[in-house]
């Protein structure tokens, strides 16, 4: 679809998901971590996956793992045109108490734009914002990856802004979750993106499938394609964010099952220096590495990198939906997937927090489809003429302002 997505226009596709769900269970009303039951649509393909494995953690729920490798199959609520509006298996909530005429005011807490992703992501954002001529002002905050500043933001929002509703991107969970919660205590209604927290005070939580949805997407695709008893690298961008956890948790459980040796699992920070040179240390200390998992893909590229230069092939890889890497596998004929955390998930919370504020019916976990790319599909998500660290799942190619606005 072209322009302007309304949001009034995803209520009678959830409602009638919710008729035909709602005595089902699903996801529960957390954005915690660790969630509870699954679905009914997902429960029965449970079975057939399996998290044994894993190392237990404050991060880890088995149901919750389960929960995500099954939802990959599930079809979600909606159109493909709009994956952004779409949602697997909804619970809806009643939001009539936050209803208020406009124009709004909306405010945005964000972790941070310190990183490509979300640096396409908040424009994506911004794009969305100008659809919406009710919202008379946008306010973000850019909390520079620091917990304690976006603690002191989100408070400052609560006491003084004058919001109408304030989207909360947290930096890491345990962190911000009283921060959340007390901007809950305050009526401003809150909705949480991308990372979660764990309390299940906000309105909604938006996020797609999950961590663990994509750590075994590219586990799986490299346990298909090493040997047992291969050897493979762990590359980690982060400690201590849900959805990173999360995806490690997952890889680490499938590789296990699969009797492949990590013989690394290091933290690179995404810095493609630093990532090209755990990679060499790794390759000179055990002589054949048989796959490179990341659980981000951004310095895919230099991981890959490592072999090339010492005249090695690339082992099965993962990277993720940035345009460099799939330039890369396409070229050079790389055994590789791309699992996605798309990042038209930042169109979300916009158009949630306009329901909200419109007394519109939202999903309590508004969870979206995860797509992985795959030798099969890549073409169609190549974008020639974009940088090097465009996401190709921003859902913003039909957006007033493309590529030029995505291009700077």
């Amino acid at each position: 679809m072209h322009g302007r997505t309304h949001p009034i226009r995803l209520m009678p596709l959830l409602a009638v998901a919710a008729l035909v769900l709602g005595a089902c269970g699903g996801g529960g009303a957390s954005s915690t971590p660790s969630q509870g039951a699954s679905a009914s649509s997902s429960a029965s393909a449970a079975a057939s996956v399996s998290c044994e494995g894993a190392t237990p953690n404050a991060f880890f729920d088995k149901a919750t793992c389960e929960k995500q490798l099954a939802e990959r199959s599930v079809t979600p609520t909606g159109s493909a045109d709009e994956p952004w509006i779409q949602s697997i298996d909804p619970q809806m909530v009643d939001t009539a108490k936050y209803k208020k005429d406009g124009p709004y005011k909306i405010c945005f807490s964000n972790a941070g734009v310190n990183n490509p992703w979300r640096v396409v992501g908040y424009n994506t954002m911004q794009h969305e914002v100008k659809l919406h001529p009710e919202i008379a002002t946008f306010v973000h905050v850019d909390a520079g990856g620091d917990d304690n500043k976006q603690i002191s933001d989100l408070a400052d929002m609560v006491k003084t802004g004058n919001c109408s509703a304030i989207i909360v991107a947290p930096n890491s969970t345990d962190a911000l979750t009283p921060a959340v919660e007390q901007a809950c205590a305050s009526g401003v209604p809150i909705i949480d993106f991308d990372r979660g927290v764990t309390t299940d005070c906000p309105v909604t939580f938006i996020h797609p499938i999950g961590g663990y949805a994509f750590g075994a997407d590219g586990a799986e695709f490299i346990a298909a394609n090493v040997p047992s008893g291969g050897k493979v690298i762990a590359l980690r961008i982060l400690p201590g964010v849900d959805v990173l956890e999360t995806r490690w948790l997952a890889a680490e459980a499938i590789f296990k099952q699969h009797n492949i040796t990590v013989v690394a699992s290091e933290q690179t920070g995404g810095d493609a220096a630093k990532t090209k040179q755990i990679v060499s240390d790794a390759i000179d200390k055990n002589g054949t590495i048989d796959g490179v998992w990341m659980d981000a893909g951004a310095t895919s590229v230099a991981a890959a990198e490592a072999f090339e230069d010492k005249g090695l092939p690339v082992p099965p890889i993962n990277g993720e939906d940035q345009n460099d890497f799939l330039q890369a596998w396409k070229t050079n004929g790389w055994t590789a997937v791309a699992p996605t955390y798309p990042t038209y998930q930042w169109r979300t919370p916009i158009i949630a927090a306009l329901m909200v504020l419109k007394g519109e019916q939202v999903p309590k976990e508004w969870v979206l489809p995860q797509p992985k790319i795959t030798a099969d599909n890549l073409d169609q998500y190549l974008s020639p003429d974009m940088p090097p660290l465009f996401y190709a799942l921003c859902g913003c190619q039909k957006m007033p302002g493309f590529p030029a606005d995505w291009q700077k």
